[in-house]
């Protein structure tokens, strides 16, 4: 009697390959298949390049408010810097010394490899000149290991967080410069939430 069972459960199983086939087969079901076909191809390859490419982050830390808040979610670019070097304004996810388990930062790029950095009467100079942001920050209160000036050496950067009174970064020696195979990428995309959705402005 089981055997019987198994037996019509396998024909129908076939009869259902059969008609599946020549649909495929029909001028009806061809262009179906080859548009399913191509949708699994492109979603295939787009996770392919979303693993390989970009990393998923979440903003953990107050220290770039009020350009970046707690809980925000980024795609990271982990390509770009394979090809180009970071560059100054860039913001930049890192780790202190590269190890799989070291929490990853974000930082913006202030000081690029052999200029000087020096915080003074709360300005940033860069080579002795003032450097002069786009962006409206607070003045900075404590100038760090810049106070008396930081050269920054040919793989290295120094980098601050916008909520310029409020962040562990090239100032302190917890930080100190970034070396450039500690970074992990250039924040790219928020994904979340969603009323923030779209690429990150440098």
């Amino acid at each position: 009697m089981k055997k019987r069972k198994n037996k019509k459960k396998a024909q129908r199983i076939e009869a259902q390959k059969d008609l599946a086939l020549e649909f495929i087969k029909s001028e009806k079901g061809r262009p179906i298949f080859t548009w399913i076909f191509q949708i699994a191809v492109t979603l295939a390859l787009a996770a392919v390049v979303a693993i390989l490419f970009f990393q998923s982050i979440t903003m953990q830390e107050s220290s770039m408010e009020p350009t970046l808040l707690t809980g925000e979610r980024f795609f990271v670019n982990k390509l770009i810097y394979k090809f180009t070097s970071p560059e100054r304004g860039d913001i930049i996810a890192f780790t202190k010394d590269g190890s799989d388990d070291a929490p990853i930062h974000i930082k913006r790029v202030i000081g690029l490899p052999g200029e000087t950095i020096e915080i003074r009467d709360g300005m940033i100079y860069i080579d002795g000149e003032e450097y002069r942001e786009k962006e409206k920050l607070p003045q900075i209160t404590n100038p760090g290991l810049a106070e008396d000036g930081v050269t920054l050496d040919g793989n290295e950067y120094f980098v601050l967080g916008d909520n310029r009174n409020n962040s562990e970064d090239s100032r302190f020696a917890e930080v100190q410069n970034v070396n450039k195979k500690y970074i992990e990428g250039k924040l790219w995309f928020c994904v979340y939430p969603a009323d923030q959705m779209g690429f990150v402005g440098q």
